[in-house]
């Protein structure tokens, strides 16, 4: 029973939590040091988007974090855990519009608000690194960055079509645009074209997957960039329009299905279409269904189960295998970006085109017959994609096809109509925005000199104050004169500063290397602490961000090695996604209205159980249903774990280790064993991110110490002081007070962490229940490292399994280790 004598004290979870708060920002205790001698962690987490309020997905992410950051300290390490926030973007933008307040002023109350969020939860930040990216004295060398990439020829400008949102005014990225939608504000979004800058991030395709055999990531991650980069090996193939011989390359990563060909595809936007289609009856029918199809965004148009609709053109392509004329039409499915903006229908052998040559009455022509098949008789009932023998493909009828691809890509070689070729779903990163609040792009653009890049020594381009959001037409500092206008750094004469600002996700693919020395005046980094401390050894965030941070960051930091600012390459030797918190089925999100601030919890529960709770809900990387009736069991283990130290501080012994050799009772060989093998299993949950299971270890321990009360001190004694420094990195705030209350020296996030004696932690010996057809009929007490040899000889040996076998045959003996035998007879 629970000792409930008259020096119970309530857990007044308030006063507990601000008292440790308060001593660790006055003695800012977290502050990172570099002791000699110890090895560095870096340990980061993706930082926030300053929305106004934190919300459960981001307390998950952040005391995931916390807990591996304290583990590390505890285990010797020098760790580097450092707070920022995103601080750029459009929401900004839109609030000024809406609230009629600027964007700086926004962000600002929003960033405040949020700090205070995370310094009542007790996260171990170095609050003296707090980078946020838009002050000057960040975006001044996200400037600098675009600068180094621009003179190296990886930041170019180009016309290019974009993704139009009119009611935001801006270019919109394809992974913002769902459903045909601004994800912001559900406006529909149309295509425009205009000059933008690219990164040449597709310079970098090859090794972006390379790369990832050095990286200690989750494999999903690794197979969304697989796809996201979707790098393909095949033959550019030259068809020609028939009468005007006007070529028409052809990407295919199957060749072997060439002389299966009985139509071509082109993208609506392709430049042949006009220019085929000019003059002739399908002229105004073509047009309008191209202005339909641009109005889709890409990913709408190539989503798996969207449906394919086209039309012929009037015009024929000839195939260069045989000679063959065969249609034209255009296809949504097809885009310009990708390829060579057209590809060959090959119904036979391609699912998507099997269905849209049954849809629109094409013809499917067999070439590639499955092993085994009569080519007299077989039927294609499907597309048939795999491996087979040719037929009707002329000189290589009878091959196997998987020869013939190599086979017909050198045929093509050889007569001048085709050449093998590496293609990519990726792209070049499109980061110009027609906002104001980002980062300004460094240029400036001279009648006389042309495009200038900005001097280093004139950075940062400010953002002005004289301007005013209205959401409407172009970037507002188009309409700031104290902005546009400026010097032309070559010849001193007039000139105008370039209008756009960079996407956020510049400012957020070198803000970990910024971390390392945040106060710098004259450079990005030092680069004595970028040696120190990077790459990132713990990276923790969401894996919504695999496809496109992740890749930035990879490919800014790749680059910068490359131009020799960096002593390495990859940015995150190792990364942990936390599961996705939602709310009524929803994720957890601001722009989706369903945000849980963590602050009524907090003020009911206390911030140590908000932190275990959001820990115990579920394992780390899974995703979790919100349900805050939850934390009610959490409290209570926090609060029954006081109330068994205050009842219980006056029997610790500091010098328990000098005296451990005198438990001997059974009491203390059962507390120390619980005890030694709670040390050994949240050790291992906490190096495996299993912080659910550590929890649950640490509540079945305090159950064992109210059991074993009568044990000697000394043993009470090792799982006090061993339960106060594991629970340390889940509930920080109550494991200090309870260390102090000990009368322990220095503070519990700074000591050592617990190491386990294997010998104590094994258990001398277990009970084995002992079925027969699954009754149970005896049970063991074995000594517990038994083998599952013995534990069968042992059952089958016992008196009363014999006395029920009478002569029957032993069919199968089943061995549970640890638990149980089950003798089936017949």
């Amino acid at each position: 029973m629970e000792n409930k004598g008259p020096r119970e004290e309530r857990y007044d979870f308030r006063a507990i939590e601000e008292k440790w708060q308060r001593f660790w920002r006055e003695n800012n205790s977290f502050a990172t040091e570099r002791t000699a001698g110890r090895p560095k962690f870096y340990n980061l987490e993706m930082f926030a988007y300053p929305s106004g309020d934190l919300h459960w997905g981001h307390v998950r992410c952040y005391t995931v974090g916390d807990a591996s950051a304290r583990y590390r300290i505890m285990k010797g390490y020098n760790v580097l855990h450092p707070p920022g926030f995103d601080a750029f973007g459009l929401n900004a933008e839109n609030a000024a519009i809406k609230r009629k307040i600027h964007p700086a002023v926004w962000t600002e109350q929003n960033i405040s608000r949020m700090e205070g969020q995370l310094k009542r939860l007790g996260f171990s930040y170095d609050w003296s690194r707090e980078v946020i990216t838009s002050h000057p004295d960040y975006y001044k060398w996200t400037q600098w960055i675009f600068l180094q990439l621009y003179k190296a020829g990886l930041a170019y400008k180009k016309k290019a079509p974009v993704n139009w949102c009119p009611s935001c005014a801006t270019a919109l990225a394809n992974e913002q645009v769902v459903n045909g939608l601004c994800e912001r504000c559900d406006t529909p979004v149309t295509k425009k074209q205009m000059e933008q800058w690219f990164l040449r991030i597709t310079n970098y395709a090859d090794r972006l997957l390379k790369n990832h055999d050095l990286l200690d990531w989750p494999e999903d991650v690794k197979a969304m960039q697989r796809n996201w980069i979707g790098r393909s090996e095949g033959v550019e193939i030259t068809f020609t329009v028939k009468g005007t011989g006007q070529p028409i390359p052809v990407f295919t990563t199957r060749p072997d299905t060439l002389f299966g060909v009985t139509y071509l595809v082109l993208a609506p936007e392709h430049p042949l279409v006009e220019e085929l289609t000019k003059g002739t009856p399908q002229e105004s029918e073509v047009r309008a269904f191209v202005e339909k199809v641009i109005r889709v965004s890409e990913i709408e148009r190539t989503a798996e189960g969207a449906p394919k609709e086209g039309m012929p053109i009037g015009a024929e392509a000839i195939n260069p295998a045989n000679g063959e004329a065969v249609p034209i039409w255009i296809a949504n499915y097809v885009l310009m970006e990708y390829g060579t903006g057209a590809v060959m229908g090959v119904p036979a052998h391609d699912t998507r085109d099997f269905q849209f040559a049954k849809e629109k009455g094409l013809e499917i022509r067999t070439v590639i017959l499955p092993p085994g098949a009569d080519p007299d008789t077989f039927q294609l009932s499907e597309a048939y994609v795999d491996p087979g023998i040719q037929i009707n493909s002329g000189q290589f009828d009878g091959m196997p096809s998987e020869q013939a691809k190599e086979a017909i890509a050198d045929w093509l070689e050889q007569r001048g109509v085709g050449k093998r070729k590496v293609n990519y779903r990726l792209r070049d990163w499109l980061i110009s925005r027609q906002r104001y609040w980002g980062a300004p792009i460094p240029i400036v653009y001279c009648e006389k000199c042309g495009e200038q890049p900005v001097p280093e020594d004139q950075l940062p381009v400010l953002l002005p104050t004289d301007v005013e959001f209205t959401g409407k037409g172009e970037s507002p500092l188009a309409y700031s004169k104290s902005f546009v206008h400026t010097q032309c750094p070559a010849c001193g004469g007039k000139a105008r500063r370039d209008v756009d600002t960079m996407d956020t996700f510049v400012d957020s693919s070198w803000y970990f290397l910024r971390y390392v020395s945040p106060k710098l005046e004259d450079r990005p980094w030092d680069d004595d602490a970028v040696r120190q401390w990077l790459p990132v050894d713990q990276y923790i965030g969401g894996r919504e961000h695999a496809t496109m941070h992740l890749i930035y960051a990879r490919f800014v930091t790749m680059a910068l090695y490359d131009l020799g600012l960096l002593p390495f390459e990859e940015p995150f030797t190792r990364l942990f996604n936390q599961g996705i918190i939602y709310l009524h089925g929803k994720k957890m999100s601001k722009s989706r209205g369903n945000v849980v601030p963590p602050d009524a919890l907090c003020d009911k529960y206390g911030a140590d159980a908000a932190r275990c709770f959001i820990l115990f809900i579920a394992p780390a990387e899974e995703q979790a249903e919100w349900v805050e009736r939850g934390i009610e069991g959490v409290y209570r283990f926090l609060a029954r774990s006081f109330r068994f130290f205050t009842t219980n501080a006056g029997r610790f012994q500091k010098d328990w280790r000098e005296r451990i050799s005198s438990a001997v009772s059974d009491d203390d060989r059962a507390l120390r064993r619980k005890t030694h093998q709670t040390l050994a299993r949240v050790t291992e949950d906490i190096e495996r991110f299993h912080f659910n299971t550590a929890i649950s270890a640490l509540m079945e321990l305090i159950n064992e110490m109210y059991d074993r009360q009568s044990a000697s001190d000394p043993a009470l004694s090792e799982a006090m002081e061993n339960f106060v420094l594991m629970l340390s990195p889940f509930a920080p705030h109550l494991a200090e007070e309870l260390w102090q209350r000990l009368g322990m020296d220095g503070e519990a996030a700074f000591q050592s962490w617990p190491s386990w004696d294997p010998n104590v932690a094994k258990a001398e010996e277990i009970e084995i229940v002992v079925q027969v057809n699954g009754k149970v009929r005896d049970r063991l007490t074995v000594p517990a490292d038994i083998t599952d040899e013995e534990l069968e000889r042992l059952a089958l040996a016992s008196q009363k399994v014999q006395a029920q076998l009478d002569g029957k045959q032993v069919r199968k003996v089943i061995v549970v280790p640890r638990k149980l035998v089950n003798v089936v007879v017949g």
